[in-house]
């Protein structure tokens, strides 16, 4: 097999896709590069096939070496292990505007594995290894609807940025990566600084551009060495008595999927599926009319919930497009924590719960862009019990995934470390769910920070959008406000929008279809900004500013030292901080800059490590009066610390105008008295006097 390659400028670099040299036994394999960054894609086929799915058994698990970026993994076992998240939410990224371009009827399992094998801390590998994956499917012999390709777009100083670079992402106002293939959008993600819908718009279109071009790219290369693709496996049995069943099941179906709420739906149409398994059980004992009874069940209720939609503009639970369920929200509902909330939307609730920590809290990153650490945290868990069901408590790609939109959302509304130095923890426990629990995590987690006393810049809260279509070029289309469950599943798009009330903060687009136009995007992006405003107005009836900090939480001080006093402070081998650290009961934190942090559980405790430190590293200043403590009398006067750590000598002439038999006629130890500081001499030491402070005042 000969080598072939394309390559496209992009920016400074030649973006390069080529096949032929590396992975030749998988079914597929492209070597992409664009500049330092390179990864290596490739696709395989099993061997079995599996006739009648419904579904795509497609997994991609994208890898990044250390070596990529010449490290060594961190901790006892130098290899890389499981998954780190930034894996799995590239991974995600891959999959999603794939999957849905793959024939269910392959009937083979596909295995993608995008792998990073260099890194350059400039140019990103996660458009990469999309555009990597795309043409390593583009070229095997593996049935597929693509190319697909993605295109990262930023929003710096008014002007938009194809593919930024990691620095410029840092500087920009928006940030979104979107995938589509040459007819449209299959995918849409990212966070923003409240930017408008319009700017968002103007976003989609130069990414649409760009996806173009990459698509045209991995066609020119399908064109040099693409396989012949293997055929596909459907099913060549259909369903015996398939009008009758029909004929029987849909009206009863239409009434069982207008039932009041998602239990009592899930009841209703289970009974009528159950009842017909059971008129016709003889002829469903073969497991192939089993499994096609089930799909004609799914297409009855998808044609019902759609076609309500598009005559009637009625959904499933009797609302209109644009209405929005009934919303409710509630602080401090939980006594110990810091801040709690519990947001309820429908049938949709967050149990969201905030911590406030120190700075050794922050959640740290080891990885090839480069050690980093994050101030603030979101954990999203799915139990099995918010959906009726039992299961593992487990942390997958679906949590990863739905906290990581939630964090984006949220976190350009959380303070900076200077605003506020503390480690914020978000964690929302999905209690239950139906459609949209990342939005729901989204505004719990606003209350609940607000309930905290976290100075939140803005509030913020989220909605899903979805999405019904008819036509071959969707010129029919309603756009749902809120969706349930079951519009997610049998519905053409899932369109999360967060933000506050003047601007977009976190996205997320999912479609089912080819391609979404930018007119559907607009129309979307518009009636999402009218929902998000209807929610965050019942948010504010609830809590519209910070609370103050809970008893519960640390309590964080800052100060200022001289650079030259860190060492000091810190002392041989950190001797002088650990000891005061062990004396208050505090943890202190120096930076180089000469910031002080002291972290301690009460504030008496933390003010009393303050004044230590002060005295520590504070140069006691000539003729200044201060507050000191008799620490020790002797016949020739009185030894009196001005400063923790600093004792000057108080002489016995200098405690009266008249004269002194005995300094104890005049003070006791540990009395409090103020003192002047007359003079440092040649050896540090500290002359004293009570007279010239008495004078002074």
């Amino acid at each position: 097999m000969s080598v072939e390659r394309v390559t496209y400028r992009l920016g400074d670099a030649d973006l390069i896709l080529e096949t032929g040299k590396i992975g030749k036994q998988a079914n597929g394999c492209v070597y992409a590069q664009w500049g330092g960054a390179a990864v290596i894609a490739t696709i395989c086929a099993s061997s079995s096939v599996t006739e009648g799915q419904d579904f795509v058994p497609v997994t991609v698990e994208y890898n990044e070496k250390f070596y990529a970026a010449g490290k060594i993994p961190g901790g006892f076992v130098k290899r890389e292990g499981r998954p780190k998240d930034k894996e799995i939410l590239v991974s995600r990224l891959i999959d999603r505007p794939m999957r849905p371009l793959f024939e269910p009827s392959f009937g083979h399992e596909l295995q993608i594995v995008p792998t990073c094998v260099s890194a350059d801390g400039v140019h990103t590998q996660d458009i990469l290894a999309v555009l990597a994956a795309s043409a390593a499917t583009t070229i095997s012999d593996i049935p597929f609807h693509g190319p697909v390709a993605a295109c990262r777009v930023g929003f710096l100083n008014g002007q938009y940025v194809i593919n930024p670079t990691f620095k410029q992402i840092e500087e920009a106002d928006m940030e979104i990566v979107v995938a589509g293939t040459k007819d449209g959008f299959t995918m849409v993600e990212g966070g923003a600084k409240e930017v408008s819908e319009e700017v968002m718009l103007g976003a989609l279109a130069e990414a649409e551009k760009f996806i173009k071009e990459m698509c045209v790219l991995q066609e020119e290369l399908q064109k040099k060495c693409g396989k012949e693709k293997l055929p596909l496996n459907p099913l060549d049995v259909t369903l015996a008595n398939a009008d009758a069943i029909e004929a029987e099941a849909t009206p009863l179906l239409k009434k069982a999927c207008f039932q009041d709420g998602k239990v009592n739906r899930g009841i209703a149409i289970a009974k009528v599926q159950k009842e017909l398994a059971e008129k016709y059980a003889e002829q469903l004992e073969d497991p192939v009319q089993a499994k096609l009874f089930a799909t004609l069940m799914d297409d009855i209720q998808y044609k019902l919930l759609r076609k309500s939609i598009l005559d009637d503009g009625v959904r499933i639970d009797g609302r209109k497009c644009d209405e929005i369920r009934p919303i409710t929200c509630e602080i401090n509902v939980l006594p110990s924590p810091h801040g709690s909330a519990l947001f309820t939307r429908g049938e949709t609730q967050s149990l969201a719960v905030c911590t406030l920590g120190t700075a050794m809290d922050e959640q740290s990153y080891d990885d090839i862009d480069g050690d980093r650490s994050e101030h603030f945290i979101l954990h999203y868990n799915f139990p099995p019990y918010s959906v009726g069901e039992t299961g593992k408590l487990t942390t997958g790609r679906r949590e990863i995934g739905h906290g990581n939109l939630a964090r984006r959302s949220l976190a350009p509304m959380v303070p900076s470390r200077e605003e506020f130095p503390y480690t914020v923890r978000v964690v929302s426990e999905i209690m239950e769910s139906n459609g949209s629990s990342s939005q729901a995590s989204t505004c719990g987690g606003t209350l609940c920070m607000l309930a905290a006393g976290v100075p939140m810049k803005k509030m913020v809260a989220g909605i899903a959008m979805g999405l019904i279509t008819e036509g071959e070029h969707y010129d029919r289309y309603k756009i749902l406000s809120d969706i349930l469950g079951e519009e997610d599943h049998l519905g053409d798009m899932d369109f999360k929008v967060a933000g506050t009330k003047d601007g977009i903060t976190g996205f997320q687009m999912d479609i089912k279809i080819p391609g979404v136009t930018t007119e559907i995007m607009k129309n979307a992006l518009e009636q999402a900004r009218k929902g998000r405003l209807h929610i965050l107005s019942i948010m504010e009836k609830c809590i519209d500013k910070p609370q103050p900090l809970s008893p519960r939480a640390p309590q964080i001080l800052t100060m200022k030292i001289p650079v030259d006093k860190i060492g000091a402070l810190i002392g041989p081998g950190g001797k002088n901080v650990k000891a005061l650290c062990a004396q208050y009961s505090v943890t202190i934190n120096t930076e180089d800059d000469g910031t002080v942090t002291i972290y301690g559980k009460n504030g008496l405790d933390a003010e009393a490590a303050k004044k230590a430190v002060k005295g520590i590293t504070e140069d006691p200043e000539v003729g200044v009066v201060y507050q000191g403590t008799v620490k020790r009398i002797m016949d020739f006067g009185a030894f009196v610390e001005i400063l923790p750590g600093k004792e000057g000598l108080c002489h016995i002439s200098k405690l009266s105008k008249q004269r002194v038999e005995k300094v104890t006629d005049v003070l006791k130890e540990g009395q409090v008295i103020p003192v002047k500081l007359l003079e440092v001499d040649k050896m540090g030491r500290l002359n004293l006097s009570y007279i010239d402070a008495l004078e002074s005042k």
